[in-house]
């Protein structure tokens, strides 16, 4: 059994859903030296997530954000966390929704992912900043 850990930081990105998929490859190479096993992507935020979704059409990205943004409004009435700014609670909620952690398995030295699927930093921040991502990889 071989182990991995590495933490990355991502570039800053606007609010948004977006593929990070490549990123994870290029800034984790061990990822290459595993026959079989399994990847633990885990952001350290509060106020972003992780998810697993469609990777070609960048309108279900589009559609994410916009439902999301529908379901938790920043303008909810009742927030008493608001001294950050009117999107910071409802990226709580965001964040806690989607997630803070991804398994994904890895064969043949390639992450396992359908043909159709990427990993996304999901974004509920206006300005959230670079975001650090610690990558576990444990396998064969």
């Amino acid at each position: 059994m071989r182990t991995f850990q590495k933490k990355i930081r991502l570039k800053p990105y606007p609010r948004g859903f977006h593929l990070i998929s490549r990123t994870i490859e290029e800034e984790f190479p061990e990822i290459k030296q595993v026959k079989a096993g399994l990847l633990h992507v885990f952001i350290q935020h509060t106020s972003a997530a992780l998810s697993i979704n469609e990777n070609a059409d960048p309108t279900v990205r589009r559609d994410f954000e916009t439902f999301v943004d529908e379901l938790i409004p920043e303008t909810y009435p009742r927030f008493i966390h608001t001294y950050e700014g009117p999107d910071d609670m409802p990226a709580h909620i965001k964040s806690s929704l989607f997630g803070a952690s991804l398994q994904i398995p890895v064969s043949e030295g390639k992450i396992a992912l359908g043909t159709w699927q990427g990993i996304y930093l999901c974004e509920f921040r206006d300005h959230g900043g670079p975001r650090s991502i610690v990558l576990s990889l444990f396998g064969e």
